[in-house]
């Protein structure tokens, strides 16, 4: 059963223009991530999403460059997206993530996706955003392809068009639906990138954590934090974009 991490990414962002190909150490945000998605045990291959539009070039071209695949789709109807880049690299299994979370960790991914997979006769779709107990930029969901299939037939809503998997989760008498919790409630964090707050403590955390040989995890950067309380402060003003 193959088991494919699809991560959407494009250019444009209301907020941070570019952001997933902003810099690190000379590392690139998405590289980062993909390189974390990639030390999941459970992740059979990565493929960036991307869109038709001249402005995510880019990203094109960085995937190119470094091996990495990816499929270019709709920018606006991104479930039509999602459903041709897993027909083409005939996905059985989807882990979707977004391309604004670079300090992903590999292991609760992993933890998500082996919930599924044990699972995986009685229930559609798992993650770990049904009730947030794990910090902004550790959103994981894990969903069969048929359930993707389904929702890509039936959902008509822009918005269920746009954020992929909302005609599942929110429709829990048509798909079977389960979420998992973390241990300790780390809600309060805010770990993903769409401001350049956000990107001021990313690059933080990346600096004193980062090792190529050695990977960090949730817990490290929250006893990192733990010594260093001010720079959670840095976008604790952000708010999260409805959906």
């Amino acid at each position: 059963m193959k088991v494919a991490a699809i991560i959407q990414a494009r250019m444009g962002s209301t907020r941070l223009p570019g952001k997933i190909l902003k810099k690190v150490n000379g590392k690139t945000l998405l590289e980062y991530q993909i390189e974390r998605v990639r030390q999941a045990k459970t992740i059979d291959q990565v493929i960036i999403a991307t869109t038709v539009k001249d402005g995510d070039q880019p990203i094109v071209d960085f995937c190119q460059e470094k091996g990495i695949s990816y499929y270019r789709g709709s920018e606006q109807d991104v479930l039509a997206r999602y459903v041709e880049t897993a027909r083409k690299y005939s996905a059985e299994v989807i882990v979707r993530l977004t391309s604004d979370c670079p300090i992903i960790d590999p292991q609760v991914i992993d933890q998500t996706v082996g919930h599924f997979l044990v699972q995986r006769e009685s229930i559609d779709y798992v993650s770990n955003t049904i009730k947030r107990t794990f910090p902004r930029g550790m959103d994981t969901e894990v969903f069969a392809f048929q359930a993707l299939q389904r929702a890509h037939q039936e959902a008509i809503l822009e918005r269920d068009r746009e954020h992929v998997t909302a005609y599942i989760y929110t429709n829990p008498d048509l798909f079977r639906i389960q979420g998992i919790e973390n241990k300790n409630d780390y809600s309060h964090y805010r770990w993903t990138v769409d401001t350049e707050e956000d990107f001021e403590l990313i690059s933080l955390i990346i600096d004193k954590l980062y090792s190529p040989d050695q990977f960090f995890y949730l817990e490290n950067v929250i006893a990192l934090l733990d010594k260093h309380p001010e720079w959670s402060k840095i976008n604790a003003h952000i708010e999260q974009k409805k959906l």
